[in-house]
């Protein structure tokens, strides 16, 4: 099991990651790299499931949406179906 310390930080890395990658698609959407960062996306979405459940899916996206919303005015909201289907209860 790792230290809180180490999950924590693990958590900042895995939230810039996803910050990032959602920033990427929303301003590119006609990129021939949008593919690869949606499965990247659906793996950190897996990530965070195995990790801490649906709940650890609604915090981050929240905490990320709220960024993003913040730093280039977009919604994210649209690319959450990425992570249907790693739990019944997560549906968009």
């Amino acid at each position: 099991m790792l230290a809180v310390n180490e999950t924590t930080s693990m958590d900042f890395m895995l939230e810039e990651e996803l910050l990032d990658l959602l920033t990427f698609c929303l301003q590119n959407p006609e990129s021939s790299e949008l593919e690869e960062k949606k499965k990247r996306i659906t793996e950190i979405g897996g990530e965070l499931f195995s990790d801490g459940g649906i709940d650890a899916l609604e915090n981050f996206f929240f905490v990320v949406k709220n960024r993003i919303i913040q730093e280039i005015e977009k919604d994210p909201s649209p690319l959450r179906s990425l992570w249907n289907g790693l739990t019944p209860e997560w549906h968009y």
